[in-house]
C-alpha cells in the first residue's frame, strides 16, 4: 500500500512537472535544437532543390527560393512545363501554364495564404510575438503512435497551426494547419523528417503533406539545399505586365 502511494505521488508529480512548461520554454529549446538563434538569423537566403511524389505515381521537380525577411518563389516543373508561385514582400503573382495561362497573374488573398507560410524564413515560432502570433502549449499528443509536444500558434490573420514536437530532441515533426477562408475551414497536415544541418542550422529533407485523412498524399524530397547563395531579387519582383495591372486596378499588397 505504501509502496503503490509513493508510485502514485511520483506519477502525478512528474505530470504537474511536465505541464508546468511553458510554449515560450518549448520554443527556446526548439531553436537550440535547430542549431540556435544565432546561426538562423546568420542565414540570409536558401535555395533548394527537390523530388515531388504526388498521386498516381507522377513526380516532378520543384525548386524553392527564400530571402529574408519573406521574399518566396516556388517552381513546379512537370513535363516541360514550369508553374511559377512568387511573393515580393507586399504582392503575390503566378504563372500556372498547366491551366493554360502562361502570362503572369496576381494571386489572390487566399491563394497566397499557403505562399506566405512557405515564407516565413525561421518558420511560425521564431519571433511569434513580433509576428503578430500567439502561442499556447496544449500539453502531450501521440503522433503516429509516438508521444509529441504540442502547441498552438494562432496567427495574425487568424488562421492555426498545431506545432508537433518531438519530446526528446524539441525538433518539429508534424504541422496540422486550419486556415479559415470566407467561412469554410480547410485543414491540411505536414510532416517534417530526415533533417539535415545547412550551415548550422536543421532543416528537414522530407516533408508529406495532405489532407488529415490521407497526410502523405504528396511528398517532397529535397535534393540540395544551399544556404547564403547570392539570389537575385529579380527572381521576386512582380513581373512588369504586373505593375502596371496592380496600379489599375488599385489592389494592396499583403504584410
Amino acid at each position: 500500500m505504501r509502496y503503490a502511494l509513493i508510485v502514485l505521488i511520483s506519477v502525478c508529480c512528474f505530470g504537474v512537472v511536465s505541464q508546468s512548461q511553458t510554449a515560450d520554454e518549448l520554443i527556446a529549446k526548439n531553436i537550440q535544437a535547430r542549431g540556435g538563434m544565432e546561426k538562423l538569423k546568420a542565414i540570409k537566403t536558401l535555395r533548394m532543390t527537390g523530388k515531388f511524389e504526388g498521386g498516381g505515381g507522377f513526380t516532378a521537380s520543384v525548386g524553392q527560393e527564400n530571402a529574408r525577411p519573406d521574399l518566396i518563389r516556388e517552381n513546379f516543373t512537370l513535363q516541360g512545363m514550369t508553374a511559377i508561385q512568387a511573393y515580393d514582400g507586399s504582392t503575390g503573382w503566378q504563372i500556372q501554364p498547366f491551366g493554360g495561362k502562361k502570362d503572369p497573374e496576381l494571386m489572390g488573398e487566399d491563394d497566397l495564404r499557403d505562399l506566405l507560410l512557405d515564407a516565413d524564413f525561421d518558420g511560425p515560432l521564431v519571433d511569434y510575438k513580433e509576428k503578430g502570433s500567439t502561442v499556447e502549449y496544449l500539453g502531450h499528443d501521440v503522433v503516429d503512435g509516438d508521444d509529441a509536444l504540442r502547441l498552438k500558434v494562432t496567427l495574425k490573420n487568424g488562421d492555426i497551426i498545431y506545432d508537433y514536437l518531438d519530446p526528446d530532441t524539441f525538433i518539429e515533426i508534424r504541422r496540422d494547419i486550419q486556415q479559415f477562408i470566407r467561412g469554410s475551414q480547410r485543414d491540411r497536415v505536414i510532416g517534417l523528417g530526415s533533417y539535415k544541418p545547412v550551415a548550422g542550422v536543421m532543416y528537414p529533407f522530407s516533408i508529406s503533406q495532405g489532407p488529415k485523412n490521407h497526410p502523405d498524399a504528396q511528398t517532397t524530397t529535397v535534393q540540395k539545399m544551399e544556404a547564403n547563395v547570392p539570389i537575385d531579387p529579380a527572381d521576386f519582383a512582380l513581373p512588369a505586365s504586373l505593375r502596371t495591372e496592380e496600379k489599375k486596378s488599385g489592389i494592396v499588397g499583403i504584410h
